[in-house]
């Protein structure tokens, strides 16, 4: 009856907090959706059984459970152990077992963040807050160190992961660049019906044009017949994607007269032609070829190729060196659209931020990463510690891998960062 009559008071004095944060709601709705206090979340201590541990000590109703150690306390009012325990040992986030909600305490406000609605237990969450910790870092105009280390950044990737990309093996960049968007997307409650920050950066979307083809082998007659059944007719499905493959030419065997292998060079809208809607190319799985054509239908505010450089097959892996000369500003991606998107698409021109480098070997080459400064419109050569200043025209020399492009604003056009 004791234990009745206390959770009773408990309770009630919650209720009464309620009232208390619904009347200065002005303040508190501010203080609800700028929490600092995200960051301190252990997911690794939490024991996503809520139930289980409820049945045995505690009524599920009026149950807290801090989010820094995985103690679970009865009320949170100020003379409740859960209001004690954050005042002795600063641990502020605390998940209402019952109506799912987050308060912080002491100063008991409700917690309105999207990124912390989902399973106390998810692993991959880890990933979002190791990151968005080092961004903070990085960017904070407060920060009285020159470097920031990564290390728990790469931890969590190790970790969510599964070890598929570890920090003593070098990996690809594209299958990391592929990993990582998709596990922060996920992370962050995205779907692929539900956007999310990552969606509403680097997403866009397009038209995909496939028609069937006769297997070779058949004779011709066969071959015509098969043309004209359903199956066999060009079809079109619209899909999303987070990066475009830009697939580069076979590159030459033969020698010049020096007897030193030529380096072919292709123009960037050369590749890009691949999604103009007419051009075609061939496609082939385990049992069956297609003939694929793409138009695009809609484009991210930040859009990202992916150059097809390397080609695997059971024994070995080869890579194009193919050089693709781009320019550095004023890319224009409007033809490549389909009419419909061509009226609603208003900007379509676009800058290179980013450029990432494959050099040496397949399997035992490096990374180079050349960066624009926006502020100051200087670029800058990244690999490993070392940081260089290069300039605009040497970027266009890379055996570029990863390139990730920025559509201009209004008022870019007036003002970009040309020396190329």
């Amino acid at each position: 009856m004791i234990a009745g009559v206390k959770r009773e008071r408990d309770v009630d004095g919650d209720e009464e907090e309620e009232v208390r944060v619904k009347v200065s709601r002005g303040v508190e709705d501010r203080r609800s959706r700028h929490c600092p206090y995200l960051d301190t979340i252990n997911r690794s201590v939490l024991d996503f059984d809520f139930e289980k541990l409820c049945s045995i000590s505690l009524s599920h109703i009026n149950v807290y459970a801090c989010l820094i150690c995985g103690k679970y306390f009865q009320g949170r009012g100020q003379k409740s152990h859960a209001y004690i325990h954050s005042v002795q040992f600063a641990h502020h986030v605390f998940l209402n077992l019952h109506t799912l909600k987050f308060y912080c305490l002491p100063d008991n406000y409700e917690i309105i963040d999207s990124s912390i609605r989902r399973p106390p237990g998810d692993i991959m969450f880890l990933l979002v807050q190791r990151f968005g910790e080092l961004m903070r870092k990085l960017w904070n105009p407060r920060n009285f160190k020159a470097h920031v280390s990564p290390h728990e950044m790469l931890q969590a990737v190790v970790l969510c992961s599964k070890k598929t990309f570890q920090i003593t093996k070098q990996g690809d960049a594209v299958d990391f660049l592929s990993w990582f968007l998709n596990a922060l997307h996920g992370a962050l409650g995205g779907t692929k019906k539900k956007s999310s920050i990552l969606t509403k950066v680097f997403q866009g979307s397009m038209r995909i044009f496939s028609k069937k083809l006769p297997h070779p082998d058949l004779p011709a007659e066969e071959k015509e017949a098969l043309l004209l059944k359903d199956e066999y007719q060009e079809k079109m499905s619209e899909s999303t994607f987070l990066y475009l493959t830009l697939d580069l030419p076979t590159a030459p065997l033969y020698k010049d007269e020096k007897e030193q292998l030529i380096i072919p060079q292709v123009p960037l809208f050369n590749i890009l032609a691949k999604f103009n809607g007419n051009n075609e190319k061939e496609y082939k799985t385990y049992k069956e070829n297609f003939l694929k054509r793409f138009q695009l239908t809609k484009l991210p505010p930040y859009l990202i190729f992916c150059i097809k450089r390397f080609t695997k097959n059971n024994f070995f892996v080869e890579k194009n060196p193919t050089i693709v000369n781009f320019p550095i500003t004023n890319v224009d991606l409007r033809e490549y659209l389909t009419e419909e998107a061509q009226v609603t698409e208003k900007i379509t021109t676009y800058d290179l931020v980013a450029n990432v480098v494959h050099d040496g070997k397949p399997t035992e080459g490096s990374y180079r990463i050349h960066v624009l400064h926006h502020g100051t419109g200087k670029w800058y050569e990244l690999q490993d510690l070392q940081v260089i200043d290069i300039l605009p025209q040497m970027i266009t020399l890379s055996e570029a891998y990863i390139q990730i492009w920025k559509r201009q604003d209004k008022d870019d056009g007036a003002e970009n960062h040309t020396g190329a």
